[in-house]
């Protein structure tokens, strides 16, 4: 499971930026593109990483940020426009939560950005999930648009991979 804004996908005008400027770009909320959701891109070489996961068997579940269907399909209609993996985009709804959707899911792998842009660890999903549930998940931290390029392609590899921590 991965999540999507921040992590996977980011606002069009982030493109040929820094990871820098792309987190402060959110941060002073001028770029229109932040809330342009139907014209985001992916970040760096995703889509070739989960294709190369999704090639090794892996089954490739994202996770938005959005609360509604109509956001949610803007979320589809990207990741179909740049040929992200198939698989179910799930998503909190106006009453759930992140944790509860990976609690229920209980990955093997889960993958999210630290949040940098709104509010670091506060906003983040892994530190709020249940213990037992994490105990059982490989749970990766990369930095808010940065890209998984750095993840290996083996899945063996992915779920050994060291835990990141914001704090790390």
């Amino acid at each position: 499971m991965v999540f999507l804004h921040g992590t996977v996908i980011m606002h069009r005008n982030a493109q040929g930026r820094s990871r820098q400027e792309r987190v402060d770009q959110v941060r002073n909320g001028e770029d229109p593109s932040v809330r342009d959701f139907e014209s985001y891109v992916p970040v760096e070489n995703v889509v070739a990483k989960l294709r190369a996961w999704q090639a090794r068997g892996a089954e490739i579940l994202y996770l938005s940020s959005h609360r509604s269907e109509v956001d949610v399909a803007k979320d589809r209609l990207v990741l179909a426009k740049y040929g992200f993996p198939p698989g179910q985009v799930l998503f909190r709804g106006q009453d759930g939560s992140y944790p509860a959707i990976v609690e229920e899911i209980v990955p093997d792998v889960f993958i999210e950005d630290d949040c940098e842009s709104i509010g670091g660890q506060a906003e983040m999903v892994s530190p709020f999930i249940r213990p037992d549930i994490a105990s059982r998940t490989r749970i990766i931290v990369v930095p808010e648009f940065g890209g998984i390029d750095s993840l290996p392609d083996d899945l063996m590899e992915l779920m050994g991979a060291r835990v990141q921590r914001p704090s790390d």
